[in-house]
């Protein structure tokens, strides 16, 4: 995270945990999540970090790598993508934008150095440069009613349909979902464009964000669940993360077959917990006592009480669920795809 990004967002009452690039929240916790519910939110998305790939042969590259397909990705589009390793298991999950022939990949924070570095161990003599953007880009999440208006007062488009982008003096606008918009804009200008979108818009931190991406069953692959599903366990095919149709990745194979056969028994649910959760809880069920029925990908406390959390979850076994151990709390759990 760039430090001179972090000052100010400190000089704006962000409290941080501890040393770490986690940004808790502006100073109300509760209040902020409440604010998500009805209001419009802007929240800096430091848990989130940037690859650029660039080069005459960066398109064919990343089509050959990635499960969705990069070689129709249009200008101004955006598209969700999987990177899969040989067993069909995500090592991380994508959204992936073409802008002015460079492919911006945006992913979880605590995975971007150990991507990078293992993606360019797979580029041998092609013609592709990667290049980390945290230091010199910066990306905010912007939800609520008055988010385009925001974006307006800030002198900035706001795309009409989702996982579309609009590019406006060196700054680009994603629609992301419905209800949601990630705005990535040089470090330099960011200052300026906070002052702007916060008068419209309430600062929150990235709990909120994650409690708005258990709503929209947005599964983010993080450090805590690399290697753990295949696409179709987290319903990425679902939101349109697999191309069926292009030709071969690392895992392909795998992921078709789970396809084709219909052997997936388990899926994205959304839990409920009196007690805190964290990415990565195993889930257990007294119904199948031998082995493990699902694991946790994302956790937020809920604006109602209590914590929130997208889980991956054998389906059969979803009313009767356990963190941790047989003996550990009860939670619900619903299918997000019933």
């Amino acid at each position: 995270m760039n430090p001179h990004w972090r000052s100010f967002l400190e000089s704006a009452e962000a409290t941080f945990d501890g040393d770490s690039t986690e940004l808790l929240n502006f100073g109300d916790a509760a209040g902020e999540l409440q604010s998500a519910r009805q209001n419009t939110v802007v929240v800096p998305l430091t848990h989130l970090a940037l690859i650029e790939a660039s080069g005459e042969d960066a398109k064919s590259f990343l089509h050959s790598q990635f499960t969705n397909d990069i070689n129709h990705l249009a200008e101004g589009k955006a598209q969700h993508a999987g990177w899969c390793n040989a067993k069909g298991r995500m090592q991380a999950s994508f959204l992936v934008w073409q802008q002015e022939g460079r492919y911006m990949l945006g992913l979880a924070a605590d995975l971007q150095e150990a991507t990078q570095k293992r993606l360019q161990m797979f580029v041998l003599r092609a013609k592709v440069k990667l290049n980390a953007l945290t230091d010199s880009t910066v990306m905010l999440g912007l939800a609520g009613p008055q988010a385009a208006e925001a974006l307006a007062e800030a002198g900035l488009p706001c795309p009409a349909e989702v996982l579309q982008t609009a590019v406006a003096d060196g700054i680009t606008v994603l629609r992301l979902d419905a209800g949601r918009l990630i705005v990535v804009a040089p470090q330099s200008a960011m200052a300026a464009l906070w002052q702007k979108l916060t008068v419209k818009a309430r600062p929150a931190g990235v709990p909120v964000w994650r409690w708005l991406d258990i709503q929209s069953a947005f599964p983010l692959v993080t450090l805590a669940t690399k290697e753990e599903f295949v696409p179709q366990m987290a319903d990425f095919e679902k939101m349109g993360g697999v191309s069926f149709h292009k030709g071969c990745y690392p895992g392909q194979e795998v992921v078709a077959r789970t396809q084709y056969l219909g052997k997936v028994k388990r899926h994205l649910h959304r839990v409920n917990s009196q007690q805190p959760l964290k990415a990565g809880d195993v889930l257990h069920s007294p119904d199948n006592p031998d082995q493990s029925c699902g694991m946790v990908m994302t956790v937020a406390p809920s604006p109602v009480g209590g914590y929130e959390a997208l889980a991956v979850i054998q389906s059969n076994f979803a009313g009767n669920i356990r963190v941790g151990s047989l003996e550990g709390p009860q939670v619900e759990a619903a299918a997000v795809n019933p």
